[in-house]
């Protein structure tokens, strides 16, 4: 395996270890100092704090699973766009749509961005406007 297999690899390895719930072995995957940052607004958050979220967000959570739809690598940097899918303690699910960006430092993660999109799956959708020929409709002037 190159090195640049390695960090795709270990880019991987920890989104893995979520689905697994491991967060001792996602916390030894990155430096003492890493940050994420999500498009929330928030800013940088300390991983350990990152940590504590997941944790919070687990709960209810039934089973998460990541499909990695493509990576890129530039140096020790990591870019893949992929989907989460969320299926609730209720019995709801969704997709968490995202891209994610790595930064490694001495082969550890240093630096994580994600910028996602939540769709869920079972929402209702709303019901078709009825047709203009269909008889409840009604001319433009009678609406």
């Amino acid at each position: 395996m190159t090195p640049d297999q390695d960090l795709r690899a270990a880019a991987v390895h920890y989104l893995r270890q979520w689905e697994a719930r491991d967060y001792a072995t996602m916390r030894s995957l990155c430096t003492e100092t890493a940050v994420v940052w999500h498009n929330d607004g928030s800013g940088d958050q300390p991983i350990d704090e990152n940590m504590e979220l997941l944790k919070q967000l687990a709960a209810d959570v039934g089973t998460l699973r990541y499909d990695i739809v493509r990576q890129f690598q530039h140096g020790d940097e990591v870019l893949q766009q992929q989907v989460l899918h969320l299926t609730m303690t209720d019995g709801s699910r969704s997709d968490v749509h995202a891209a994610m960006y790595f930064r490694f430092d001495g082969g550890l993660i240093d630096r994580i961005e994600e910028y996602f999109n939540v769709v869920p799956l079972d929402a209702s959708l709303p019901s078709p406007s009825p047709s203009p020929s269909s008889p409840s409709s009604g001319s433009p002037e009678q609406r």
